[in-house]
């Protein structure tokens, strides 16, 4: 017997953050905006998902939020919930775009999925590659010293892999604190992301002043919309350049690899739109030689545990994960067991399903509006 949708629940929250975060494309101050989907089927399974949308990528949580209450919730109430794919192409036949929303809905059908089974979602993939995956820290704080501060202590802790978030100061202001970096934890993994905040013109001979520092990679120097540019600096470095903001889909991705815009390339459920999609894209990235990396936007212990099983499935993803926000950048998540750290790494979740649950006191606190 099928086993259907019976209830869909959205929670629209706001969380607390501990730091500013400054990018080329914007910055957060005090709160973000994320959105909670919970599931109910006619067998008494639930099934959470989250959603981190973040406007310079094209939704809000409000957006978000109506998304999934509106069309997607028409789509999915009283739908077999054991029947992924299927939904996954009705919800993009239903609603063009918004794909935070999709992935929120998806994760929460593995997790119905995997409880189903009494097994984690990482063995509906076809089983881990890894165990735990390399946690980079992103270098965002516009309070540059107390950043360099966290970095220090959390390479103490084991951390090994740094961002630092470029183009929206100056680009001397970019070199100096790149340095800074450098000299204080010099066996780091150093990246540079800047997030779409170069001018195209000055794009090319800014990355060639990073080109000699040895940084792992240059992350999306330019905007969505100039890869022409992003495949002259691709080509003209010894670093290898990350497209993410270029690469939303599979076809993207195929867009990418056939035109050399860059050498590697974020994933994000909330580009993807959920784990199929984004295994989709990963699959064309693998076949063309481009190593791909687990980027994160503000998601919670929800979402993130979802890409990590998503990570520990798939082998290609190997550049480490950007899952910090839990513990290092929210105040308080609205999930009952803490997400796992462990000697640097972010250690793969390993109960049925996604492995987590609902603070319930927790998602109260931050509860801005619910229907459902």
């Amino acid at each position: 017997m099928p086993d259907r949708i019976e209830r869909l629940q959205v929670f629209r929250i706001d969380s607390e953050i501990g730091m500013r975060r400054a990018h080329g494309s914007g910055e957060i101050a005090r709160r973000v905006g994320r959105v909670i989907v919970r599931l109910l089927t006619t067998d008494g399974i639930e099934g959470l998902g989250e959603a981190a949308p973040w406007a310079p990528f094209g939704n809000t949580a409000d957006t978000t939020a109506a998304a999934i209450d509106g069309c997607l919730r028409a789509v999915l109430e009283g739908d077999d919930a054991t029947r992924i794919a299927a939904l996954a192409d009705a919800m993009d036949h239903a609603l063009m775009g918004h794909p935070e929303a999709k992935a929120a809905v998806e994760m929460a059908l593995w997790d119905i999925a995997g409880k189903r089974l009494g097994a984690p979602v990482h063995a509906l993939l076809g089983g881990v590659v890894r165990d735990t995956i390399p946690l980079s820290f992103s270098i965002a704080d516009p309070d540059f010293a107390a950043d360099l501060d966290r970095a220090r202590a959390m390479a103490e802790e084991g951390i090994g892999i740094f961002k630092v978030k470029t183009g929206f100061l100056t680009h001397a202001d970019d070199l100096e604190r790149l340095s800074a970096l450098r000299e204080t934890c010099p066996t780091a993994d150093i990246r540079a992301d800047y997030n779409q905040g170069l001018a195209p013109e000055e794009a090319l001979r800014f990355c060639r002043d990073l080109d000699g520092l040895e940084l792992g990679f240059i992350e999306q120097p330019v905007r969505r919309g100039q890869e022409r540019v992003l495949a002259m600096i691709a080509a003209a470095l010894d670093t290898p350049v990350m497209a993410d903001e270029s690469v939303f889909s599979a076809r993207e991705m195929l867009d990418c690899a056939h035109a050399g815009w860059a050498d590697c390339v974020s994933i994000k459920l909330m580009k993807a739109g959920g784990i199929l999609r984004a295994r989709e894209a990963d699959a064309v990235a693998a076949a063309a030689g481009l190593p791909t990396y687990g980027g994160t936007l503000w998601e919670g212990g929800i979402a993130l545990a979802a890409a990590a099983h998503l990570i520990a499935a798939t082998p290609n993803i190997r550049l480490g994960c950007e899952f910090y926000m839990p513990r290092y950048v929210l105040a308080r998540d609205i999930t009952a067991e803490p997400f796992a750290y462990e000697g640097g790494s972010v250690r793969v979740p390993d109960g049925p399903g996604l492995g987590v649950t609902l603070d319930e006191d927790a998602l109260a606190a931050d509860l801005v509006a619910s229907r459902g």
